[in-house]
């Protein structure tokens, strides 16, 4: 008989696997379990800061999917499993403020109400997961660090408070790390799925560009952006990964996915010996000019140690001599994130407000740049005060109802593709095993940022990428590697990813404090 009170249940690093062995065996069913996780939240939630919206419909949709599963439909592998988004999705019934206060009514701004989801919200729907709510992110999802300027307040991260919970899906990062839902769905433009998941021990997959839909979702760069998922380990982000990928009517980039998902889906390559035999790229100066602190070259050796122990052989600095480190240029000297692709942003804006229905209180660039022009995001004191100097951009900035010249970012984008498959070509590799992060994480309110060592060279290539833990710093932060290969390859490098999980079993849930 099915147990009805949600206390029973322990939600510590409960998988797919072990949610749907339970609504098999009546340990639970969805709506108990959605419970167990409300009160988790509410009990947790205040010192995290990590969702900021509640779905009231929640218990609903659970208990319909417990009413189907009890007449015997057969459902999917994520039927009844517990779910969160990241704010700047789309989902009908709650305002997509991105993280701006300017944006969100009850901080003083205009709501941004959605006339339908997001295309990956009404993916997350078919497949029948339960809504739990919307995650906090930093304003305009500008950071890859932290959350801090979020008119909702600094998120923390779930493998300590002090540190950094990376950006800008911190919220979906920490309520999964927190255990607060089953896996979340996050976004990327520049490290804003690797870093948090990175930051919180977690899996994370940046997909291929153009592999999943992300119309509906406020935009930094079309050419760059991608949403992918946030789980506790692979196979939840694999099976997560099914749901979210392939073509939609709504996002015509999404054709190029047409045939290059892998028969059997993103789990299909999941094995223990997947690493046997692959030849796997080591992080060098070729790549990028960069130095790894101490204790990150400490525990990226004991990884190798790990691979080499898995059968992978192992390539030293694959790139080196090969210009691909020279391509790297960010906007503004001295600085260190390439922003080249989000010159388009007002079009894109443009565009994103013009999906959201007719009933939106914004309806245009100029509506947009008119209602937070108290915090011109592009001003110099603007999250996105770097932008004015790509010349690029202020083109842009001219007519933002007319569709951009990008064909220099294209050209870049061919550059550095070419570049990268021409070097696992010569080197014969099978993907490239990296530190996510040059060294320990930085404290919450400090001055420091994270040096993700992919970003931007995958956003620009529009390669995937997987994070999977890798141990943890003497100060508790998790340590994480980040595989990454050629385009349409996440089956594969979720394989690899599989195969060095179950075996070192880096992954620890964490202590969480209770708010004060």
């Amino acid at each position: 008989m099915t147990k009805d009170t949600s206390d029973v249940i322990d939600l510590t690093e409960l998988t797919v696997e072990q949610v749907q062995n339970g609504f098999a065996h009546g340990t639970f069913t969805s709506e108990t379990l959605t419970k167990a996780y409300l009160a988790r939240i509410a009990e947790f939630n205040p010192a995290y800061n990590a969702i900021v919206f509640l779905n009231d419909a929640a218990l609903d949709d659970a208990r319909s999917v417990d009413k189907r599963r009890a007449a015997g439909e057969k459902l999917g592998p994520l039927a009844g499993v517990p779910v969160v988004v990241k704010d700047a999705m789309d989902m009908k019934g709650f305002p997509t403020t991105g993280g701006w206060s300017l944006l969100h009514s009850k901080t003083g701004g205009v709501d941004l109400m959605p006339e339908t989801d997001s295309p990956v919200v009404a993916r997350m729907r078919a497949a029948d997961t339960v809504i739990l709510g919307k995650t906090n992110i930093p304003i305009l999802s500008h950071t890859g660090a932290h959350a801090n300027g979020s008119w909702a307040g600094s998120t923390y991260n779930s493998a300590g408070r002090e540190f950094l919970p990376g950006g800008s899906s911190a919220g979906t990062a920490t309520a999964v790390g927190a255990n607060f839902c089953v896996l979340g769905l996050a976004e990327e433009t520049a490290g804003s799925i690797q870093n948090p998941a990175s930051a919180q021990g977690l899996v994370g997959i940046k997909p291929t560009f153009g592999l999943v839909p992300n119309a509906g979702v406020m935009p930094l760069a079309s050419l760059r952006d991608v949403v992918g998922p946030i789980a506790r380990c692979v196979r939840d982000a694999a099976l997560t990964l099914d749901a979210l990928a392939g073509f939609s009517m709504e996002d015509p980039k999404t054709n190029a996915s047409v045939g290059k998902r892998p028969v059997g889906g993103y789990a299909s390559k999941l094995h223990k010996d997947a690493l046997n035999g692959k030849r796997i790229g080591l992080f060098g100066q070729g790549w990028r000019i960069a130095t790894l602190a101490e204790e990150a070259v400490s525990l990226y050796g004991r990884a190798q140690d790990e691979l080499k122990t898995l059968g992978a052989h192992l390539v030293e600095d694959p790139f080196a001599g090969s210009g691909f480190r020279e391509l790297r240029k960010p906007i503004m000297p001295g600085a260190e994130f390439d922003a080249r692709g989000m010159e388009s942003i007002p079009y894109d804006v443009e565009k994103y407000l013009q999906r959201m229905g007719s009933s939106v209180a914004l309806k245009s660039f100029a509506d947009f740049a008119k209602a937070t022009e108290k915090e011109n995001a592009f001003g110099p004191k603007g999250v996105l005060n770097y932008m004015p100097h790509s010349p690029e951009f202020m083109e842009v900035m001219k007519d933002p109802t007319r569709p951009p010249d990008m064909s220099s970012f294209i050209a870049l984008r061919e550059a550095y593709l070419e570049i990268f498959n021409a070097v696992f070509d010569k080197q014969n590799l099978d993907a490239l095993i990296y530190p996510q992060m040059r060294g320990p994480l930085g404290p919450l309110h400090g001055e420091e940022v994270i040096d993700a060592m992919v970003v931007s060279e995958i956003n620009i290539g529009g390669l995937p990428a997987v994070t999977v833990p890798a141990g943890f710093y003497a100060s508790g932060a998790p340590f994480n590697l980040v595989i990454v290969a050629r385009q349409w390859s996440e089956a594969d490098i979720l394989g690899l990813a599989y195969a060095y999980e179950q075996a070192t079993k880096h992954r620890k849930a964490p202590q969480l404090t209770k708010p004060s």
